[in-house]
């Protein structure tokens, strides 16, 4: 409920000068009435919880009309610097008359202008009842007179006066209204007005300067802050709060904590005079946390301030701190877009990665070296509902064992020689809501695949030298190159820890397994070195059949060479390796080899007629050309193979049987498959 104010006196001027100096500091937080004495207005009786009156006279005629116990406060009222400075322009030693509303009142002004150090003049005082004593003065009115004679000799109007500072604090705290003092600039408020209240005027401008630097810094934290006194009444509430509680300042400033924010545990803390630190809460929906301490001095209560922060903002803050610690080296670099290739298998191989992106359970990446491992974990990251937290990688195959526990699991300050001082968070910590790519896992020691499964299962770490068990939520993305299910049989590899990694298992192809990404990526790698070298058909034709046992990283190295080389043109002479055809059974799963031997089978003496017509598709996939049987036919006779474009069109079909072309609708024509290349290298091996 708001308090109330009457403002009396007698000129009614007089009190709406009054009025528009109170509302505009304590704006609609105080209900405000306005009086003349001798009214009939008046009579009717005045009930407020202040009354302001001018003058000790005021009060004895106003008295009998107040209806309750209302507090008094007689108006201490000053001038303004402008009407200051027309009184210090008069004349050294000349009589003037000051005009008042009361002859009491004009005596008060004239103290109050001796004070302010206009000794100079002889100021007499007079009230709008003396118009005799006034004639032929010069006379000092305070606003607009009507009824001042017309034979004065000059009339000085100061302007209306104003109510000091310490009758506007008097009003502020009587009315439990400090806090809006507090909030307003009062010297700004009364810069066109001087006071005599020198102390009070230098104590308040210090103490403002002080509220509002403080203020500043209460609004500029993104924690909520909440100030009450010892009663648990708010007094300080800052926009972050606003933003928490849903609820603005100036409907709860004033207000009882205990009752308008019970969840805050204010009333425990001002009873026991005990800390409660970071106690979580609900509010309005959100999960919060809450810390309160008691304000104690020299043994005395002055209140209690609470820290509010959102849980989902400290969570954001981990993240941000993380990624600073972290560096810039952790950072994903590569998408799925970023994976070059045109093949089936590296396609399939894609699909099942974004699906897999979807997902929180672990991910074990095999293949090759130089297969793109990394690209595919940077992929799924970016991918995953966690692109926006950190992505951070380990080679588990490139540090010590002691040194890759503590980098993994951070260690505490002292916990071994050359510790750092304060400790360091591990990986685990620092991959938090994010994605811990470990990649060569097939090289961590036993020991610490013991410490990994636990995290995996746990989701919780405990650092080196440390005591206290920190959670985590971590997605790991395991990667490697060697034989983990015989690691296993040979006892260099944990089961269990294989089972657990192994949830989402992700086979990426070698090159020679998928020859027709070689030519796309390629291009890419001679963009990259900003080069445009053209190969001989001899030449693409014996990278198409080189084995890349170090797959993408050889094919790298290969263009970078031939980018250095400076030439147009690459024949087989210039390739960094001598031409290979040493492709074996090897290079085929069980699968496949089911597949080749029952083509043999089928095919039988007519064998060489499939293989003739699996080169014609070889050459033109290397010339980027696709062939139809009539074109295919055009070739045979002109070699002098007797082959029929009926016939040419069976073994396509067979040959679309057994998965080595894939033969287009309408004039497309046909494609050779990357089993049909690595079948046709095969074939003329053997």
């Amino acid at each position: 409920m708001k308090k109330t104010l009457a403002i009396i006196s007698y000129s009614p001027v007089t009190v709406d000068i009054y009025y528009e100096q109170i509302k505009s500091l304590f704006s609609e937080n105080l209900s405000v009435q306005k009086f003349c004495i001798g009214t009939s207005h008046i009579e009717k009786g005045i009930t407020a919880d202040i009354v302001l009156i001018p003058s000790y006279h005021a009060f004895k005629e106003i008295k009998k009309y107040l209806k309750n116990k209302s507090e008094i406060i007689i108006a201490n009222r000053t001038i303004s610097k402008l009407g200051l400075e027309k009184i210090m322009n008069i004349s050294e030693g000349t009589e003037v008359m000051l005009l008042d509303e009361s002859l009491e009142m004009a005596a008060e002004m004239i103290s109050v202008i001796y004070q302010l150090g206009a000794r100079h003049v002889e100021i007499i005082p007079a009230n709008l009842g003396e118009k005799e004593r006034i004639v032929g003065k010069t006379v000092i009115v305070l606003g607009e007179y009507n009824c001042i004679p017309d034979m004065s000799t000059e009339i000085i109007n100061i302007g209306n006066s104003l109510l000091d500072i310490n009758t506007i604090v008097d009003i502020g705290f009587k009315l439990g209204l400090d806090h809006l003092l507090n909030k307003q600039n009062i010297k700004k408020t009364y810069r066109e007005s001087v006071t005599t209240n020198f102390g009070l005027s230098k104590i308040l401008g210090r103490i403002n300067r002080f509220e509002s630097e403080l203020d500043i810094l209460l609004q500029v934290l993104d924690d909520g802050v909440i100030g009450v006194d010892s009663e648990g009444i708010i007094y300080s509430y800052n926009e972050s709060a606003e933003k928490i509680f849903g609820r603005k300042k100036q409907d709860i400033i004033g207000q009882d904590a205990l009752k308008v924010l019970n969840d805050i545990p204010f009333k425990q803390v001002l009873n026991t005079l005990e800390s409660v630190k970071e106690k979580l809460i609900k509010i309005n929906r959100y999960d919060v946390i809450v810390s309160v301490d008691p304000i104690v001095h020299s043994g005395r209560t002055y209140g209690a301030v609470a820290i509010v922060k959102k849980f989902n903002d400290i969570e954001k803050k981990q993240h941000l701190l993380r990624a600073q610690l972290i560096g810039k080296g952790h950072k994903t670099k590569y998408k799925f877009d970023d994976i070059i290739g045109q093949s089936e298998s590296l396609n399939k191989c894609k699909d099942i990665a974004k699906r897999m992106a979807k997902s929180n359970s672990s991910i074990l990446i095999t293949g090759e070296s130089g297969t793109g491992k990394e690209l595919f974990a940077h992929a799924i990251h970016n991918s995953s509902k966690r692109r926006k937290f950190q992505f951070v990688a380990v080679n588990c195959g490139a540090l010590p064992e002691t040194i890759l526990e503590s980098e993994l699991f951070g260690y505490e300050e002292g916990a071994f020689t050359g510790a750092r001082r304060g400790g360091k968070p591990g990986l685990f910590e620092l991959a938090h809501k994010g994605t811990l790519f470990l990649d060569e896992i097939g090289e961590m020691p036993l020991d610490l695949q013991k410490r990994l499964l636990r995290v995996l299962q746990e989701r919780e770490v405990m650092r080196v030298g440390g005591d206290r068990l920190i959670n985590i939520d971590i997605r790991i993305i395991a990667a490697t190159n060697r034989d983990l299910k015989q690691m296993v049989k040979n006892g260099d590899f944990r089961e269990d820890l294989f089972f657990r990694l192994n949830v989402l298992p992700l086979k990426i192809l070698p090159l020679r397994s998928r020859t027709s990404d070689i030519l796309p990526l390629v291009s890419a790698m001679k963009k990259e070195f900003g080069s445009d070298f053209q190969f001989t058909h001899k030449a693409k034709e014996t990278l198409l059949n080189h084995s890349w046992k170090g797959n993408a990283r050889e094919l790298r190295n290969c263009i970078e060479y031939l980018a250095n080389l400076d030439i147009s043109e690459v024949d087989v002479r210039d390739l960094p390796f001598e031409y290979e055809n040493n492709l074996s059974s090897d290079d085929f799963d069980e699968e496949e080899k089911t597949i080749i031997d029952r083509f043999l089978e089928y095919a039988g003496k007519n064998i060489s007629r499939h293989i003739f017509v699996l080169e014609q598709l070889n050459d033109s996939y290397v010339n980027k050309k696709r062939l139809g049987r009539r074109s295919i036919y055009q070739l045979a006779k002109q070699k002098g193979i007797f082959i029929s474009e009926q016939e040419i069109r069976r073994i396509l079909l067979d040959l679309e049987k057994f998965l080595m072309v894939e033969i287009s609708k309408g004039r497309s024509g046909t494609q050779i498959t990357d089993f049909g290349m690595r079948v046709l290298n095969y074939l003329k091996l053997n």
